[in-house]
């Protein structure tokens, strides 16, 4: 196999934009996903079945169907209700967004109900509000407990950024076929591509080990 190192050496600076727009798309993925998740999380909880409903029904949706799927009627479905051409930027991350939402809450609603129903109890009888309770008890002490399938969830939207490609935004995934579409060779693309995203996720998770072992002390 002659491989081309030219043509790697020629697309670095656009593998190096891609890999800027892969992180920003993560990034915003799991902010407003986390966001999303924590209210979703806390709905699934609420004991009453018709106001609990909707949260239900939101996560079987998101995690019962293809996130290659949720990112093609995001784009072409319901972001031209709002735009006469949607951003595929802007269309990458609410559906990064809102699939992570779905995989977080069940991450918040495990943690905390995970915490001793007794915490809540003695945090009531001391005169505590529930969202004081959940605030300063319940919370911290879950977070510490959901750091692990928090970064998981992190490293799979990495991974997964790379279907926003589909509709040409213009992350890493997008240049590999670029450059494939272009040179019509397929081991230089696509192993840096590989190399690239396994550098990423390894990184992140030494990252999230080290994180992972400061709370533990």
């Amino acid at each position: 196999m002659d491989f081309r190192f030219d043509i790697v050496v020629e697309y670095a600076p656009f593998f190096l934009k891609g890999v800027l727009w892969t992180i920003g798309l993560s990034l915003v993925g799991i902010v407003f996903g986390t966001v999303l998740g924590l209210v979703i999380g806390l709905g699934k909880m609420v004991q009453n079945r018709f106001i609990r409903l909707p949260f239900d029904w939101y996560v079987h949706f998101f995690r019962g169907t293809p996130l290659f799927v949720q990112i093609l009627l995001i784009h072409f479905g319901v972001m031209p209700m709002f735009t006469a051409q949607p951003n595929p930027l802007v269309s990458g991350a609410i559906s990064l967004s809102l699939n992570a939402a779905a995989y977080i809450a069940e991450i918040f609603r495990a943690g905390i109900q995970s915490i001793d129903r007794g915490q809540m109890e003695a945090a009531r009888s001391l005169g505590m509000t529930h969202v004081q309770a959940m605030r300063y008890i319940i919370l911290p002490q879950a977070i510490k407990r959901m750091i692990p399938p928090l970064g998981n969830e992190f490293i799979v939207l990495i991974k997964d950024s790379s279907l926003a490609a589909i509709i040409a935004a213009p992350e890493l995934m997008y240049w590999g076929r670029a450059m494939q579409g272009q040179y019509y060779r397929v081991w230089e693309p696509y192993l840096t591509v590989a190399l690239i995203y396994l550098i990423l996720t390894l990184s992140l998770s030494k990252l999230l080990h080290r994180l992972e072992r400061r709370y533990d002390a």
